[in-house]
């Protein structure tokens, strides 16, 4: 094999490769490159207990959410958008398993992906949702949080440590348990 096949051969093998990862990602997001996906697969995954990545988020309805601000309480951070039809089918019942444990140490965020924030607020609105809603405007607490697809929930406990993980939506009976399995933990002193 000449030199000059040689080079054409090596230069070749890692374009195909970066047009195969193109293929997989595009096919991954529905065919909408660098676009977050609607999660097809449902149900709790596995995570490590490490602390919760701070973020502050500008709300939909004015203030500002500081993750700083809750530690000892139970956070659920709910990632959604208003065009996600999974979104849709939970957020009736995020929103009255939120009513359900007022008073208690339990607070939601709502982290709104790549809306405008009119669709979002029309959604907070037809929906009912009472708990402090943003939008994550440049995707920052997105990729701190590893989140692939939406609905995500993501559990903290009152430590400040992420503790669990949903992929796709929740029932009223499964968040519950999440919350009162959380609840039922006592803060670590010093961790």
């Amino acid at each position: 094999m000449s030199k000059r096949s040689w080079i054409i051969l090596c230069s070749g093998i890692p374009l195909l490769a970066l047009f195969a990862l193109l293929g997989w990602a595009s096919a991954k997001s529905g065919g909408q490159p660098g676009s977050l996906g609607v999660n097809t697969e449902f149900g709790q995954v596995a995570v490590d207990a490490k602390p919760a990545p701070e973020f502050s988020l500008e709300l939909l309805r004015g203030g500002t959410a500081e993750l700083a601000a809750l530690r000892g309480k139970v956070v659920m951070v709910d990632f959604w958008s208003s065009w996600c039809p999974p979104c849709r089918q939970e957020a009736p019942v995020l929103a009255q398993v939120y009513r359900e444990y007022g008073g208690r140490p339990v607070e939601f965020i709502g982290v709104d992906i790549w809306d405008r924030p009119e669709d979002a607020l029309a959604y907070i609105k037809q929906y009912g949702i009472p708990y402090p809603n943003g939008v994550d405007t440049d995707g920052a607490i997105l990729i701190d949080y590893g989140v692939t697809g939406i609905p995500e929930k993501i559990f903290i406990d009152r430590d400040g440590f992420i503790a669990r993980k949903f992929v796709g939506p929740m029932n009223a009976v499964d968040l519950r348990a999440a919350l009162d399995e959380l609840l039922a933990q006592e803060p670590t002193p010093g961790r």
